[in-house]
């Protein structure tokens, strides 16, 4: 795209970039029967939150397991605002924006929190915290079940399609649009803070945070910082989520779906956006795989069911494993070039060269030095000289200097 596009700003062409990958992904959805657009749907929506996850793991080095957490809790922030909605007669697109914006905040506030307790915590005391908080759901909406539903979980009113586009698409293919919009607004949003200052300020916290601090990069607001976009950024695949299914429960979101974020972002590729969204496909379609082909086995319906999930597990392990050995760069830069290594700029002696007969005329390929020996063009004269401090200042050859 750079290529394509080389005058245009740093965030400009990002923008644009992500305007043409949305159209070409909503384009894609009239290829694609009902059943496969919800997969889409859910697919954009679980890419927000690995998008977020990448970032934070990849650039700032923070480890959080309990990112299916936040999802969680942007999912109940758009149902219960939906729901309030609902009842004030308001619907349509206004109902859509509004819980979209109430699980968003709702997500991001709990992730500041979480960015304070990151800014003095590391390691395994970071991913025990988060750990905590998606093992601390289900017993949280039992607690507050009169407002969470409890193991149900709260319903969202219907959005169905609007009324110009009703003859011309299918809920699902709609809910496809939504998803794909909404990813495209987040995972633009966090190209750009990843190119940006923030991202840099991330970087060097992650690779030395004292170095960074000496050069005046707070690494406590980093830290903060990298945790609340990236709950942030949760949060609205959450909530789209939501959306889609026109319902959230704790049950959804479980500590096996938050470690299977993490192994997506790892598997695509850490600090990479494109393979997050790799992995949030491998999250969405290979449990549909595997048991798309456990059905054709025509398996004992008891052994059937202990296999239901776990084989998925399985693989996802197995997965990780080959992918990290075959290609350390992981998915996203399985196909990528390798970069051929410099060429040697070359030592003093390639650059000298035999001195010039009188006789022949000088053609301006070499520079006189102020000793008078010639020098090739590329070459500095200083190379071929003595310092000034030389006893004769005459000139030293090349053979004699010490490299």
């Amino acid at each position: 795209m750079n290529r394509l596009i080389p005058s245009m700003a740093r965030t400009t062409r990002i923008v644009v970039a992500g305007a043409i990958l949305t159209t070409i992904a909503i384009g894609g959805t009239f290829l694609l029967d009902p059943y496969r657009n919800y997969q889409l749907a859910t697919i954009a929506a679980i890419f927000c939150a690995t998008a977020g996850l990448t970032l934070l793991v990849g650039l700032s080095g923070q480890l959080s397991l309990g990112h299916a957490a936040l999802m969680a809790v942007g999912g109940y922030g758009y149902a219960l605002a939906n729901t309030v909605l609902t009842e004030a007669g308001i619907d349509g697109a206004l109902r859509f924006v509004i819980g979209m914006m109430a699980g968003v905040v709702t997500a991001g506030g709990l992730g500041l929190l979480l960015g304070l307790a990151a800014a003095r915590l590391q390691g395994p005391y970071l991913a025990g915290l988060t750990l905590a908080v998606v093992i601390a759901l289900p017993a949280v909406t039992a607690v507050f079940s009169g407002v969470l539903g409890g193991d149900e979980g709260l319903q969202t009113a219907y959005d169905g399609v609007p009324t110009l586009l009703r003859t011309a698409i299918a809920v699902e293919q709609w809910q496809a649009w939504v998803s794909i919009l909404v990813a495209g607004v987040v995972v633009t949003a966090l190209a750009i803070l990843a190119r940006g200052r923030l991202g840099l300020h991330m970087r060097a916290v992650r690779d030395d945070e004292v170095a960074a601090g000496l050069n005046g990069v707070r690494a406590g607001r980093v830290k903060v910082a990298a945790f609340t976009w990236s709950a942030v950024a949760a949060g609205a695949g959450g909530a789209v989520l939501c959306f889609v299914t026109q319902s959230v429960s704790p049950g959804a979101y479980t500590l096996a779906f938050s470690l299977l974020l993490v192994v997506a972002v790892v598997v695509g590729g850490l600090g990479s956006i494109g393979g997050a969204a790799i992995g949030s496909a491998l999250i969405v379609l290979l449990p549909w795989l595997i048991e798309t082909a456990a059905g054709t086995l025509e398996l004992p319906a008891g052994l059937e069911q202990r296999l239901a999930g776990n084989v998925a597990i399985l693989v996802f392990g197995a997965l990780l494993i080959m992918v990290a050995i075959a290609w350390p760069a992981r998915l996203a830069g399985a196909r990528r070039r390798t970069r051929t290594a410099p060429k040697p700029t070359g030592t003093i002696a390639d650059a000298t060269t035999t001195p010039r007969d009188p006789a022949v005329p000088d053609t301006g390929s070499a520079a006189p030095t102020r000793h008078g020996s010639p020098v090739p063009r590329g070459a500095r004269p200083d190379d071929l000289v003595a310092p000034i401090n030389a006893p004769d200042h005459k000139s030293v050859p090349a053979d004699q200097i010490e490299r």
